[in-house]
């Protein structure tokens, strides 16, 4: 409730931005120029490895893992969580603690995103090429870029799934050449779909659709079977209420995969974290399809000899 012209309130809050004092006058100039601003923006490293190079990163440093971290890290075992399938989900373990404990406390006006281990965004398109070194932190995405001002979402540039390497669709893609032979020479149909049976298991993806909430359904299997290209990584950038509706839509359909696939059959690197690749493909088509989202650049810093084991 807003108080009353001339009242004196101790304490007054509008997200993350806070306001003592008496409301006349100020309050009004105050929550302007809040509004105004819009490059109030928390994002969080989600890694489960804790590496010393990142420390004094300007981010929200989260861990997803059984291992010791430093008490700036945030951890996700507590409250409503699901810390007990890290090894399936990923970072999407941080994602739906951070969902279900956290994203309450940000207001309408603060941007929020997440990367995670090894990928960072980048503040500006041009610095992708740069040589990564101690001062490559400074290049790292702080405030919204002037061009995503227009947008509501930022996700990362696509990539291409196209060209595998012949010897690698004989070896995990026979079924799918047994079905039809051509696509080993046609490029168009050297899709989602034929990259996920290949990498994450046959007809995995098509298990995973068929229980699918019916609004999305029909529309995703068309993309997973017709793209040759998607934004990879479950990472994103938007404001809270978008980021609501995108855990509450990704979650209720991972649950009712798990009671396809389960847990104790996932096993192998590339079928374990069978939850979070599903993720990945449906953050490509959910941002694409709800939102009015920028494709941005990521960097990939590999800092080994910094990592603490």
């Amino acid at each position: 409730m807003t108080p009353n012209k001339g009242t004196s309130i101790n304490y007054f809050n509008t997200g993350n931005l806070h306001y003592s004092g008496r409301f006349e006058g100020y309050y009004s100039i105050f929550l302007h120029a809040a509004l105004k601003n819009n490059n109030n923006i928390k994002i969080f490293y989600v890694t489960d490895k804790y590496c010393n190079f990142f420390n004094d990163i300007k981010y929200k440093l989260a861990a997803v893992e059984k291992n010791n971290f430093p008490s700036n890290y945030i951890t996700c075992n507590t409250g409503e969580n699901i810390f007990y399938k890290e090894k399936y989900y990923s970072e999407l373990t941080f994602h739906y603690w951070f969902w279900k404990n956290l994203l309450n406390n940000y207001s309408d006006e603060t941007w929020i995103g997440f990367c995670q281990k090894r990928r960072f965004w980048l503040q500006k398109k041009e610095d992708l090429n740069l040589k990564i070194n101690e001062n490559i932190k400074d290049k790292f995405l702080y405030k919204i870029p002037e061009e995503c001002k227009q947008f509501d979402a930022i996700i990362c540039e696509p990539i291409g799934v196209s060209g595998p390497k012949f010897m690698k669709v004989l070896k995990n893609g026979f079924k799918n050449l047994l079905k039809d032979p051509s696509i080993i020479f046609n490029k168009k149909k050297q899709t989602i779909k034929l990259h996920f049976d290949m990498c994450h298991g046959y007809g995995n993806i098509d298990l995973a659709i068929d229980v699918m909430h019916s609004k999305d359904k029909e529309d995703f299997k068309k993309f997973i079977y017709n793209s040759i290209r998607f934004n990879p990584h479950i990472v994103f950038i938007s404001k809270p209420n978008i980021a609501n509706r995108w855990f509450s839509d990704l979650f209720s359909w991972l649950d009712n995969c798990e009671k396809i696939f389960g847990f104790k059959e996932l096993k192998g690197y590339e079928t374990k974290r069978l939850y979070a690749y599903l993720a990945e493909r449906y953050l490509s088509f959910w941002f694409k399809k709800y939102t009015n989202s920028i494709d941005w650049p990521l960097v990939f810093v590999d800092m080994e000899r910094s990592v603490t084991y």
